[in-house]
């Protein structure tokens, strides 16, 4: 199995390129979970997401199905990018030292879970998915 370290395509880039280790031939609607043969040792406190590349996914319908992928500051196994190929019609090979993914690495912070009987008022409240709309509100107007 081949590796390539991440790397950044250009200066001021927030993802590194992954790249595959293996081949991979992805029908139409299929997916599968490719391998980078990379294995990283994050410290405490920070993360890494694997995302989407936006030119595999402009171009060829090809998106990371967990999107995004979170890699724990203990994981030390091979990182995997399960590839979903979205086009209903083509097929899409992936070769080996193809970019598949990108890896972007953050500082983390970590929660306190208090349980309450109730939370406090907010303007949005309980509204979900759906409730601003979906135009952009008119001038003067609030979401």
């Amino acid at each position: 199995m081949a590796s390539t370290l991440p790397h950044y395509s250009h200066p001021g880039d927030a993802g590194a390129d992954l790249v595959a280790a293996e081949a991979v031939n992805l029908a139409a609607g299929e997916r599968a979970t490719v391998g980078t043969g990379v294995s990283i040792a994050l410290p405490d406190g920070f993360v890494a997401f694997v995302v989407p590349r936006s030119g595999l996914a402009a171009k060829h319908g090809i998106t990371v199905v967990n999107s995004p992928g979170t890699v724990d500051a203990g994981y030390r196994g091979e990182i995997r990018v399960t590839l979903l190929n979205t086009d209903r019609s083509v097929a899409y090979s992936v070769a080996v030292g193809d970019r598949i993914a990108q890896l972007i690495v953050m500082p983390v912070a970590k929660a306190r879970f208090v349980p309450v009987d109730r939370l406090p008022g907010s303007h949005r409240g309980e509204s979900g998915f759906g409730s601003t709309g979906y135009s952009a509100p008119k001038s003067g107007e609030s979401a």
